[in-house]
């Protein structure tokens, strides 16, 4: 590999040869695959990394890699974007409280279970506020017989993180205060979960282009993880999405986050576009070839 000084106090440069080499040694050698990464974002990441432990160039930094293999873990989480807090974008949360959390429980039985997934969870601060938007519409006796909540994510450190339920105040500031009162317990500067809501909720690690879809779910919530996504990748998610949803479920996007292309949206129609919220297209399995293949 070709080895490529960079100015002082530039990023050092990354070639595209380069980064998909390094992305096979990865999945060859460690079993981390990140090819359904845009490839920019790779760039970005890896470039952040190279400087965080100040080497010269990636032909240092691979070399380094392969001498110390705790590096490989160091560079997935610099990869993997972490950034989330509870109730992101209100107006999107008032509207699964008025408008989807509603309609689901009209679509069910009074005793019907409901199962929600919450993909790339990172911390869990979507999930936790997922559970309290139910709670608010069953009450805590309905919410612990009918709702379980799924939050997954790639990261085993997020999942740790996110199992905890442990928040400082300032990552909760945007929970209501009455909010705040009713669902964690404070103790000096840390907001924790209340510990007889935990059983409703599942923290675990997931991989969502490699493992299989987690099945009979009525509101997937995956927000702000297509952007760092291939266009493939984005389809292998969405197939999995259509195969793991109800046929009256709701799936949730980003703020940014759009389905254009004609695969996409043979898959999923949008309810409400402003807020991101799709349905899936009726007897798509029947007619789509995305979805005749079986899954691993």
């Amino acid at each position: 590999m070709l080895t490529i000084h960079s100015a002082s106090g530039a990023s050092p440069p990354l070639t595209m040869t380069q980064l998909e080499d390094l992305l096979i040694y990865l999945n060859q050698f460690h079993q981390v695959d990140l090819t359904g990464y845009k490839r920019s974002t790779l760039m970005r990441r890896i470039r952040i990394r190279i400087q965080q432990i100040e080497l010269e160039n990636y032909q240092s930094y691979f070399d380094y890699l392969q001498q110390h293999p705790d590096e490989i873990k160091c560079l997935v989480d610099t990869v993997y974007i972490n950034y989330t807090y509870f109730f992101r974008d209100p107006l999107v949360w008032q509207y699964l409280a008025d408008q989807v959390v509603l309609q689901m429980l009209a679509n069910t039985a009074p005793n019907d279970p409901i199962r929600v997934w919450s993909v790339g969870c990172a911390s869990g601060e979507e999930t936790y506020a997922l559970a309290m938007l139910f709670i608010e519409a069953l009450g805590v006796e309905a919410f612990q017989q009918r709702v379980q909540i799924y939050g997954t994510d790639v990261d085993s450190d997020a999942i740790l993180q996110a199992r905890q339920g442990r928040y400082l105040a300032h990552k909760i500031e945007l929970v209501p205060p009455a909010l705040q009162e009713q669902y964690f317990e404070r103790r000096d500067d840390v907001h924790y979960w209340r510990q007889d809501l935990f059983p409703s909720i599942d923290f675990h690690v997931h991989n969502l282009i490699q493992d299989p879809p987690l099945p009979h779910i009525d509101l997937l919530v995956c927000r702000n993880l297509f952007i760092y996504f291939t266009e493939a990748a984005q389809l292998q998610a969405l197939v999995r999405f259509y195969l793991s949803l109800e046929d009256n479920g709701f799936l949730l996007l980003g703020h940014v986050e759009n389905l254009i292309t004609a695969a996409e949206r043979s898959l999923f129609t949008p309810l409400n576009r402003q807020r991101k919220v799709f349905t899936k297209v009726p007897g798509a399995h029947q007619k789509n070839p995305l979805l005749l293949c079986r899954l691993p």
